[in-house]
């Protein structure tokens, strides 16, 4: 079964060495997802990769069928979901080419189809979000960090804006006034969402760039670009390391 998904964002639209076995379009109640759900095998252990923007990185943020991903994934026998994404630090240790795996979020966004749960033709429904990140998955994304000799920050919280354009130095203030350490665009409702099919959820966020303000100069997108290029190995470096973890853990 491939029970585990990662979801690439920015900068990892594949996953180098990932054997395919197939690719599979799935149909879902809230439309199309943003690609074929790709079944394959890393270090022997089976696993499904999902790229939030496309193939060809041709979808914004704000224009991402969430619900039709999380339900893709959870349709093909998920239960476990690894979201890769590209932010902006602000707090001080989330500085760029840095991993962090964040434990708390803030949801900024808006007019985005954000739960399955609409009232009708079923009751209201409730999902309890406290904590928003799963804490058995966040501690398995660390372990393989540390194991892999990659430098990720246990802990930070994740305010998620609109987009696609990035936000204003004043905004970031803000965000660091609410306690927000990261910025980014893709990490709701994607969470809430897959809490609500009861999937187990943790995001690997790679810092970027320096979010506005931070510098005394304004971002420079290809500076923002290069270094996520530079950065993402780690978080491939983690997730390989997670699956071999699991592959040395698997029964005989």
């Amino acid at each position: 079964m491939d029970d585990l998904a990662i979801i690439g964002g920015t900068g990892m639209t594949s996953i180098a060495g990932l054997s395919i076995v197939r690719r599979e379009m799935v149909k879902t109640p809230y439309g199309a997802p943003s690609g074929p759900i790709v079944h394959g095998e890393l270090f022997g252990r089976r696993v499904v990769f999902l790229a939030r923007h496309g193939q060809s990185h041709t979808i914004p943020p704000h224009r991402i069928n969430y619900r039709a991903n999380i339900w893709a994934l959870k349709d093909v026998g998920v239960e476990r979901v690894i979201a890769v994404a590209a932010v902006g630090g602000i707090g001080a240790e989330c500085r760029p080419e840095r991993l962090v795996v964040p434990d708390q979020i803030i949801d900024y966004t808006y007019a985005r189809q954000h739960s399955y749960f609409d009232g009708q033709p079923e009751r209201v429904h409730h999902i309890e979000f406290g904590e928003p990140y799963s804490a058995g998955l966040r501690a398995v994304l660390l372990e393989a960090a540390r194991t892999a000799g990659v430098d990720a920050l246990d802990g930070g919280c994740y305010g998620a804006t609109q987009g696609p354009r990035l936000e204003t130095a004043a905004e970031i203030r803000r965000l660091e006034r609410d306690g927000c350490t990261l910025v980014g665009m893709t990490g709701m409702p994607e969470a809430a969402l897959a809490r609500e099919l009861e999937m187990d959820y943790a995001c690997c966020a790679l810092v970027a760039n320096w979010a506005a303000g931070k510098e005394q100069r304004p971002i420079d997108m290809a500076e923002l670009e290069a270094t996520v290029k530079r950065g993402i190995g780690a978080a491939r470096q983690v997730i390989e390391r997670l699956l071999l973890d699991r592959n040395e853990a698997a029964p005989d």
